[in-house]
């Protein structure tokens, strides 16, 4: 079977090179290529005729939608599920940082050993059970809680999107873990934040709007639910003087729940699988379906 021709771009770097050559492609111009690495911004050109495959190097892929769906005859994958150990790793870190206080206590200067809550034995719903949130089940287990989760079609025990609402007033605390669609677009607002419990914490890993960060803001400042740890934000950078940063219930991480370093790794990872299924001919990991965005 002869090798898959895979042009690498918009820059051939040389770690996502080995990646096409250890999964079986032989590295060729654009004009030459049957598939794609793509690594660069949504901004990329349309492609040759003879490209029938595209992998791009995000799991979230909202910002590449436009062009995704203006080259319909191509086949795109995303790299959902690539990144998902270390972010869900994150999650669980930002959420025992919220339940078990050391938010407070990382910005208090007195001695206050005040605040008795312990992530177990609670119920944490899981919004988006992809493969971060199956990681995160994973890494929840030995701290006894138990776990709802919320997947589109609420296959395997899991709760069908259409019951979301039942979730916000049942949950102790929440991870939102749901791809970025025109349908999930403030997924959690005012309504949602109202059912909350006055102790629960809200983690966000997925992208900014899925949460209405007004609604949060307020329900943060009358002391409404417990707290919200948030990676991505809605906008994005958060501007300095943004209300959230003066909450003390809120903590901020700058979107590096998937480090550069081990995103580089993890992107070579899927690359090599994919190409190597390219030139089988089997199914390609992470497919992108149009019609729902992701």
């Amino acid at each position: 079977m002869p090798a898959p021709l895979i042009h690498v771009g918009p820059e051939p770097e040389d770690h996502l090179v080995s990646a096409v050559e250890d999964g079986g492609g032989r590295v060729v111009a654009l004009d030459e290529a049957e598939g794609v690495i793509w690594a660069g911004g949504p901004d990329f050109p349309e492609f040759p005729s003879g490209v029938r495959w595209v992998q791009l190097p995000a799991a979230g892929v909202e910002s590449w939608m436009d062009a995704v769906q203006a080259q319909p005859r191509i086949q795109f994958t995303s790299c959902a599920g690539a990144y998902a150990t270390q972010v869900a790793e994150h999650a669980l870190a930002l959420l025992l940082a919220g339940v078990r206080g050391i938010v407070g206590y990382a910005r208090t200067k007195t001695w206050d050993p005040g605040g008795d809550h312990v992530l177990e034995g609670s119920t944490v719903a899981i919004v988006g059970a992809g493969g971060i949130g199956r990681e995160l089940i994973k890494m929840l287990e030995p701290h006894d809680v138990e776990v709802i989760a919320v997947t589109r079609s609420g296959r395997d025990g899991t709760l069908p999107v259409e019951r979301l609402g039942e979730v916000w007033g049942t949950a102790d605390h929440f991870v939102i873990a749901a791809p970025a669609t025109d349908g999930t677009r403030h997924l959690v607002g005012a309504d949602e934040l109202a059912q909350m419990k006055p102790h629960s914490w809200i983690v966000n890993i997925a992208r900014g709007a899925l949460i209405d960060a007004d609604a949060l803001v307020e329900a943060l400042r009358e002391e409404r639910i417990g707290g919200a740890a948030l990676d991505v934000t809605e906008p994005e950078p958060l501007p300095d003087d943004h209300p959230l940063w003066n909450e003390p219930r809120a903590l901020i991480t700058p979107h590096v729940a998937n480090p550069p370093e081990t995103m580089s790794r993890d992107l070579a990872k899927r690359v090599t699988e994919n190409v190597r299924r390219f030139g089988a001919g089997e199914d390609l990991l992470a497919p992108i379906e149009r019609d729902r965005g992701y």
